[in-house]
């Protein structure tokens, strides 16, 4: 079984809960997550299965969209609100003033990753070492805010919809608005959206891949691993070119711009993601076909 399976990632799960129920579920060895999501986020999981896992770095790299419930006047330990609280202020803020703040986390900005995160510091997790009450000196990161926005809020949350680049921690972000505001500030709640080109729309619940495995359609709900690249042209081999392709080597194809290609087939199946280059040749970025 091979293809991607866009999951509605419950609150409470960790990532890899999900990825563990549907091997299961599907009875594939083979599985793997783009994009980790902390137990008390919810919301798009790409999962990728059997030969599609060499397409999760795709993802990994790809821009990402939430819904962050940010509550002002409280900060913790962890960023978020499961944490242990550190101090808490009465606010005040207007939302035209966490407006104003909000322009100034729009576009490329640095982060201090936080000591509860996976970030390896002298081979150990930042997160292992804020358990033992340990806090070490982090390097920023540059990172992008694609899009902040208010959009709404909810009881004493604002919220906000925030589109960024890969290695953007929501709860950091939320963190240091509070801290502009002069009051602390805590992520409550957190949906992602978006991850690369797959949407909530097309996430499927835990329980709705239950029934469908009870049912034996669970297959049906993988999506083909060349989806994931369908903002590319097509390419389809003659079957010299596919045989170079299938032995790693770079082979010419005529009157094809420089640019990024998916390779097919003869008989149609989508065998790489890879690069023309200038002089009509062909290198592959990665390949998808099964070995045999």
């Amino acid at each position: 079984m091979t293809g991607i399976i866009i999951m509605d990632k419950p609150r409470g799960w960790t990532s890899h809960d999900v990825v563990a129920r549907l091997r299961g579920l599907l009875r594939e060895k083979k599985i793997g997550h783009s994009g980790t999501l902390d137990p008390m986020a919810t919301g798009v999981l790409p999962v990728f299965v059997g030969r599609a896992t060499r397409a999760i770095e795709f993802v990994d790299n790809a821009d990402k969209e939430y819904l962050a419930h940010l509550r002002l006047g409280i900060a913790t330990d962890t960023q978020d609100i499961t944490g242990t609280v550190l101090y808490e202020c009465k606010q005040n803020v207007s939302e035209s003033e966490l407006r104003e703040v909000l322009e100034r986390f729009t576009g490329p900005i640095s982060q201090l990753p936080p000591m509860y995160s996976a970030v390896k510091v002298g081979g150990k997790k930042l997160y292992e070492l804020a358990r033992k009450g340990i806090e070490i000196e982090r390097r920023p990161r540059d990172i992008v805010i694609h899009k902040l926005e208010l959009v709404g809020r909810k009881g004493e949350d604002f919220i906000l919809r925030i589109a960024c680049a890969k290695g953007t921690y929501v709860r950091t972000l939320c963190s240091d608005i509070g801290e502009a505001l002069g009051c602390g500030g805590t992520l409550t709640g957190l949906r992602r959206t978006r991850a690369g080109g797959f949407t909530e729309a097309e996430a499927h619940t835990i329980e709705a891949v239950e029934k469908s495995a009870f049912e034996g359609r669970a297959a049906e709900l993988l999506k083909p691993v060349d989806s994931l690249f369908a903002e590319h042209p097509a390419i389809y081999l003659n079957p010299a070119q596919e045989k170079k392709c299938r032995n790693g080597a770079d082979f010419e194809v005529k009157d094809k711009p420089v640019g990024t290609y998916r390779v097919y087939g003869p008989d149609g199946e989508f065998l790489a993601i890879g690069d023309v280059s200038s002089r009509g040749l062909f290198s592959a970025i990665k390949s998808f076909f099964e070995v045999k």
